[in-house]
């Protein structure tokens, strides 16, 4: 398995072969730092730890893990039996750059979605509201009846209004179009999720 982290640039677009124009988004992947090597003995599970970023200051409980790796901003997981990217050995200290993803690889790009705030159930769940005629005043955008005849109260899982966005969200089957490994720049074609400055991880 191949992975890196990066932040969302923004989007974009190229031409391919054919001249045809191609929506991608940009993101800047690494250079990541492996912080951490887990194992079943030790840790009860596998998992590759890689840190990216520059921190101003971390806390020292961090900058004891961190030893003599510098002030990293970010830290994930990426569960993976071998410590390997393409049957090369990952040790802590290891950089993994843009160069381990090429052009045409599929990959799924996992973020934070952009946050909403608080959101109807129009705009939420996209319900069609109350009918626009005549009668009908001040309740176009309204729910409707929330409970049953049957049972006191409103059953659990209800689509209601609250809180939209800003969710773990995975965009699977991505093909990355082009890679940038002086710039260490990744585009992909179509969407990921998030704002601009969002960190993804990306992973084959």
């Amino acid at each position: 398995m191949k992975f890196i982290l990066g932040l969302k640039l923004g989007m974009s677009q190229i031409f391919d072969e054919k001249g045809k124009v191609v929506p991608v988004t940009l993101i800047e992947a690494g250079p990541c730092i492996v912080t951490q090597i887990k194992t079943k003995e030790k840790d009860g599970y596998w998992a590759v730890q890689i840190g990216f970023g520059e921190a101003k200051k971390v806390t020292k409980a961090i900058a004891g893990h961190l030893k003599k790796l510098g002030k990293l901003l970010f830290l994930r997981e990426f569960r993976n039996k071998e410590p390997k990217i393409d049957d090369k050995e990952l040790k802590r200290g290891e950089r993994i750059d843009v160069s381990v993803f090429k052009e045409g690889d599929l990959v799924k790009v996992t973020g934070l979605s952009k946050g909403k705030g608080f959101a109807g159930v129009v705009k939420r769940w996209h319900f069609s509201g109350r009918p626009a005629s005549h009668g009908t005043k001040h309740e176009l955008r309204t729910p409707g009846s929330v409970g049953v005849s049957s049972v006191g109260r409103v059953i659990k899982g209800k689509k209601m209004p609250g809180r939209m966005g800003f969710e773990r969200v995975t965009v699977r089957n991505l093909k990355i179009a082009k890679v940038d490994k002086e710039k260490n720049l990744i585009a992909v074609k179509g969407a990921v999720p998030g704002r601009k400055g969002t960190l993804l991880e990306i992973r084959s």
